[in-house]
């Protein structure tokens, strides 16, 4: 999450052609699952970023319903990691919360969990929606802090395969939205991270990717409150252009 110094020498390579998920993977491996560990040393930003959080969804009509129906018939979210997000925002408003997530040890006690679906343990460039995925149909697919491990190519492929289980409305048109909430380079350039073998995407980069895989936004907001020397983070709602 924190933000490295931008200055620092980049390869003349693309930067998300330095990707390389085993690495990624053996990194995330040695994480304690745990908030601190998810968070990267910043525990106490877990509150703010899910207030943020539940303002931008309830803004998009999908806050916390009254009563006994809740706004979201069915969710996912990507990149779970120990499914703080799931836990702390989610199931609060979905029925149902799918995830996706290839560290296994991250979600051995979500299996089982009330409001919990179905458990995939791959990665969100492995992961394919499967026969019960496309029944299911999705109203929100939540994905932050997780994008970063995947290549322009394979981002645009998944938020392809997002768009195509989103749920659709009684008029047949799309109701469901995918959410991206990310880090943002400020350095006027996407940043490799070797560390956890990871890109972070300026503004302009995810906004080029949203339109090539057929996406447009009908929601942006920064998140607030965090402290300084941490990277900015955005959060975008996205649609189908056609929807």
């Amino acid at each position: 999450m924190s933000a490295p110094d931008q200055d620092q020498d980049q390869d003349d390579k693309k930067p998300d052609s330095l990707i390389n998920p085993d690495d990624g993977r053996r990194y995330w491996s040695g994480i304690d699952a745990d908030v601190n560990g998810m968070l990267g040393g910043f525990p106490s930003v877990s509150r703010i970023d899910l207030r943020g959080s539940r303002s931008f969804i309830a803004k998009l009509g999908l806050g916390r319903s009254t009563g006994r129906k809740k706004a979201v018939r069915r969710a996912m979210e990507g990149g779970a990691g120990i499914g703080r997000i799931t836990q702390g925002l989610l199931l609060d408003v979905a029925e149902t919360v799918d995830i996706v997530e290839p560290i296994a040890k991250f979600t051995a006690a979500l299996a089982g969990r009330p409001g919990v679906g179905r458990i995939y343990n791959v990665g969100l460039e492995e992961w394919r929606p499967d026969d019960e995925t496309v029944d299911a149909e999705y109203d929100l697919i939540w994905n932050q802090w997780c994008l970063g491990h995947l290549t322009d190519q394979q981002l645009d492929a998944y938020l392809r395969r997002c768009a195509g289980v989103l749920s659709t409305g009684e008029d047949g048109k799309v109701k469901g939205v995918i959410v991206v909430k990310e880090n943002m380079s400020t350095a006027g350039r996407d940043l490799f991270d070797e560390v956890d073998s990871s890109v972070t995407r300026q503004d302009e980069s995810f906004r080029r990717i949203f339109e090539e895989a057929g996406l447009r936004i009908v929601k942006t907001e920064l998140q607030h409150g965090f402290p300084h020397e941490l990277y900015p983070v955005r959060m975008y709602a996205l649609k189908p252009k056609d929807a």
